[in-house]
């Protein structure tokens, strides 16, 4: 439940804001309840893995860990932002979310390719196609940026 709470919740936010191409209370609020939902979720899966024998997940811990703390500073970066009510500032906001946002989908497909039995790739295999997979999305993201931005200069 919490990855998909958080999917649901970071990514509105981070997509609605880059949309909207400024900072509102909305999408700060959108920040906080996907960070919380990833604490949340991640804590539960945390103690589950602590009452059984899995091991194998160092790597998945250890990028959900920057993840959080990435989503943390994103979310206070937000909140200061949006207070302060610097336009310059809520606009250029965007980069950063998509950058946290990239970051923490890194730990989130690890899990998932180690995590579903049907799947369970190696932890090496799952880093590098999660790297390969957050490289294209950012490829295609800042690629679109880019055509729009020399597109908006015509």
């Amino acid at each position: 439940m919490g990855s998909r709470c958080t999917v649901f919740f970071y990514t509105w936010g981070v997509f609605g804001e880059r949309r909207h191409g400024s900072l509102s209370l909305r999408y700060v609020l959108l920040f906080w309840a996907g960070l919380a939902c990833d604490t949340t979720g991640t804590l539960t899966m945390s103690a589950i893995a602590g009452q059984s024998a899995a091991t194998g997940f160092g790597i998945h811990a250890l990028t959900g860990m920057a993840a959080i703390i990435l989503m943390l500073v994103h979310a206070l970066w937000a909140t200061i932002t949006y207070r302060r009510g610097s336009l310059q500032a809520q606009r250029r906001f965007h980069t950063f979310s998509t950058i946290v946002w990239l970051a923490w989908l890194v730990p989130y497909i690890i899990g998932m390719l180690v995590g579903i039995p049907a799947i369970h790739l190696q932890s090496v295999c799952a880093i590098g196609t999660s790297l390969v997979v957050a490289g294209l999305l950012t490829a295609v993201i800042f690629g679109f940026d880019r055509r729009k931005a020399v597109h908006a200069h015509r």
